[in-house]
């Protein structure tokens, strides 16, 4: 399987490339049009858009069908955050920039962390 920042030379933005390697390694077919507009932190440098991949992913495997039903896509995504938050002190793309932190790193580490989270 190839790494998931591999996508970004290929064109893809960095929400795009966490959907695409998360259904071509587990075989799933996530939308991958659900990422589009979360690239660049949203277009204005806001919620990472790895980031907010990554969440679009466990609602899509986590999430619940009705409102009966225990919300646990929440716990998952704020397990998610929070993890990432130790690492890089924030979750926002544009201070992600500001700390040189690259495209590549935040979605190859976004990626495994939720990954990780999810195999337990």
């Amino acid at each position: 399987m190839a790494c998931p920042s591999e996508y970004l030379s290929k064109g893809y933005n960095c929400a795009e490339s966490l959907i695409k390697s998360y259904n071509e390694e587990h075989n799933q077919n996530i939308p991958l049009g659900l990422g589009s507009g979360m690239g660049a932190g949203v277009g204005v440098g806001s919620l990472c858009g790895a980031i907010n991949a990554g969440i679009v992913i466990i609602g899509y495997l986590k999430g619940r069908n009705d409102n009966t039903e225990t919300n646990m896509a929440r716990n998952y995504s704020r397990e998610f955050i929070t993890t990432i938050k130790e690492k890089y002190s924030t979750e926002m793309c544009r201070e992600l920039k500001a700390n040189n932190i690259s495209c590549a790193e935040i979605v190859d580490f976004s990626y495994n962390t939720l990954i990780k989270m999810l195999e337990k």
